[in-house]
């Protein structure tokens, strides 16, 4: 059933179905029981009633019982009368009471079966003037005074029903008015209209639903604002090594000189290499933005990635790069291919900035840091390190300040922090990734 309201209206009319039915039942037992007080009661009062009429009779001293039974009026149809000698002869009866003997007991109720049909009857000995009075009735006459009363209550209910329904189907067509505007305002919407859903006047019950769609909208205007911004940086970072390269082309095929040509030659391959960089960089915070799902964990061996990602990362000819044993050694559950992107980029932004000096990488407890020799981080600039495009007043020639985040959003994967800070023994910055084990 993919009907909201259909399904609230079947749930609503079960329900009220179920009530009803119980309270038939409950109504039914109830009464029933009520009956029976009531017309036993009334057969205690008929009977003594009947007793004291009879006793006063002048025609039924002693043993001077008429022979025939003469009937007694009143009691046919609802009750039966029988009025009985203690020698055993039946002295009067009502028009509509059996000739069979109501009930052989000699005083109080009793139940019995005459010609195949069950009697309530209640019995007065009167031994002073030689009487038995029986008065009784029919069972089912109980039965079907309850059926009717039933039939009496289920008949308007059954009237009723239609109009119940219709109600119960208005009432829940209203009660989801709130989200068909919903519906209807959000369908109205331009593609590029992020405003926030109204939720000061929504129900309760809607209101989580709104929220949840503000929180979505939300995210949805930040990531579109988020690509806006990196296809512009994007766009005037890749512009600059471009209009660089053709400069330096035209320079080296306007030039006679070789040293002019050459010079030129290695500003097209710097230039090159700042617009890969650049490009691999870009690619790899999309995919990691991309990606919301944690990366899974698996025991890697640290060694063999930093040894790779040192061969293969060029770097200034006085400087050197030294790579602790205990780094060489260690082994850590985290994601391979997230351990991998965050120590290139620490590996690649430590080198660009130590033109003269060590990169030295080092282990600790569930940690393992880079220390280099550059010129720092100012103090202002150290909340701001890892942003997305922050480069800072020190930054390097071929830097277009993705590399920090881009660690950061590898980390965040495997549930690892970064730690930047200067170094207080010389010169440099120190950078630490530690891990969760």
């Amino acid at each position: 059933m993919r009907s909201l309201r259909l399904r609230l209206f079947a749930i609503l009319l079960a329900a009220t179905g179920i009530v009803w039915v119980a309270a038939v039942v409950w109504i039914y037992v109830g009464s029933r029981d009520e009956v029976e007080h009531v017309l036993d009661t009334r057969l205690q009062e008929a009977a003594r009633m009947v007793a004291s009429l009879a006793s006063g009779l002048d025609n039924l001293p002693g043993n001077s019982v008429p022979a025939a039974a003469q009937p007694l009026g009143s009691y046919e149809r609802q009750l039966s009368c029988q009025i009985w000698s203690l020698d055993g002869r039946m002295v009067a009866k009502s028009s509509g009471a059996p000739d069979q003997q109501l009930s052989p007991a000699a005083s109080g109720f009793s139940d019995r079966i005459i010609d195949g049909e069950p009697w309530r009857v209640f019995s007065v000995e009167d031994a002073d003037h030689n009487l038995r009075v029986m008065v009784g009735d029919r069972v089912g006459l109980r039965e079907r005074l309850v059926t009717d009363l039933i039939k009496g209550l289920m008949l308007p209910a059954l009237l009723i029903a239609p109009l119940l329904g219709a109600a119960i189907w208005a009432s829940v067509g209203q009660g989801l008015r709130p989200l068909r505007q919903m519906a209807q305002d959000l369908g109205a919407r331009e593609p590029d209209d992020m405003r926030q859903v109204e939720t000061e006047r929504a129900p309760a019950e809607v209101r989580p639903l709104a929220l949840a769609l503000n929180g979505l909208l939300s995210r949805v205007e930040a990531a579109r604002r988020h690509e806006r911004e990196v296809t512009a940086f994007a766009a005037h970072e890749l512009r600059t090594p471009l209009a660089g390269l053709k400069t330096q082309a035209q320079v080296a095929l306007a030039a006679d000189d070789p040293q002019v040509v050459r010079g030129a030659l290695e500003q097209i391959v710097t230039a090159v290499d700042r617009s890969t960089r650049l490009v691999r960089q870009l690619l790899t915070i999309a995919r990691l933005d991309s990606d919301a799902v944690d990366a899974p964990l698996a025991p890697v061996a640290v060694g063999p990635i930093l040894e790779e990602i040192v061969a293969a990362t060029p770097r200034h000819e006085r400087t050197t790069v030294t790579i602790d044993a205990g780094v060489r050694t260690m082994v850590l559950n985290t994601n391979a291919e997230c351990l991998q992107l965050a120590l290139r980029n620490l590996h690649e932004n430590a080198v660009q900035h130590t033109r003269e000096g060590r990169v030295v990488w080092s282990a600790g407890k569930n940690a393992i840091a880079i220390e280099d020799e550059g010129p720092g981080i100012p103090p202002d600039e150290l909340d701001q390190i890892g942003k997305r495009f922050f480069r800072g007043r020190l930054r390097s020639p071929i830097g277009s300040g993705l590399g920090l985040a881009i660690v950061k959003l590898a980390l965040a994967k495997v549930g690892a922090k970064l730690t930047i800070s200067n170094r207080e023994d010389r010169r440099g910055t120190r950078s630490e990734l530690t891990f969760d084990i």
